[in-house]
């Protein structure tokens, strides 16, 4: 048993040993699962692996540690990278909501302004119709006065050189 104690010996050798003992060891009489091993051997052995496991347990203990922390900590930057993205989503949702919506209330009153200034555009078009209409009936009603007046005017001409012409004559009385 010296000789174990000055070479290390691999925990899982150790565990390999004791079954292989446990295996070779004589049955107990009238026992097909109990059997007899040598107590201090077996005493001796499992003191080495102890005496070995210690630090390959601590080392372990602290590697799952460590990787537990390194976990968490991507746990919790995975958790804050979600969060800010489900936040940026939901803000540009809301952008792109409101940017839709504006859009949407532009191309109304877009419409609407067109549709009133058609509106307009008719009505004034029909107020010129009327008013030029009008003056055109004023006109031609003018017209109408300023002919009959020159008709008269020449009718006027007319009587007045043939009147004119009669009263050259000598009056017979």
């Amino acid at each position: 048993m010296t000789g174990r104690s000055e070479v290390p010996v691999d925990p899982l050798d150790r565990i390999d040993e004791i079954i292989a003992m446990v295996e070779a060891a004589r049955s107990v009489p009238m026992s097909r699962n109990n059997c007899m091993v040598d107590r201090g051997e077996m005493i001796a052995i499992l003191d080495e692996m102890r005496a070995e496991l210690p630090a390959d347990l601590r080392r372990a203990a602290v590697l799952l540690a460590e990787r537990d922390k390194i976990m968490d900590a991507g746990k919790r930057e995975a958790d804050r990278i979600i969060s800010e993205a489900e936040a940026e989503h939901a803000r540009l949702v809301s952008v792109n909501e409101i940017t839709v919506s504006a859009e949407h209330e532009g191309a109304r009153i877009v419409a609407e302004a067109r549709a009133e200034a058609q509106r307009l555009r008719e009505e004034v078009d029909d107020y010129v119709d009327t008013a030029l209409a009008n003056f055109e009936q004023f006109l031609t009603r003018a017209l109408a006065s300023i002919e009959r007046g020159r008709d008269k005017m020449h009718a006027l001409r007319e009587i007045g050189t043939f009147a004119a012409e009669e009263s050259e004559r000598p009056l017979s009385f």
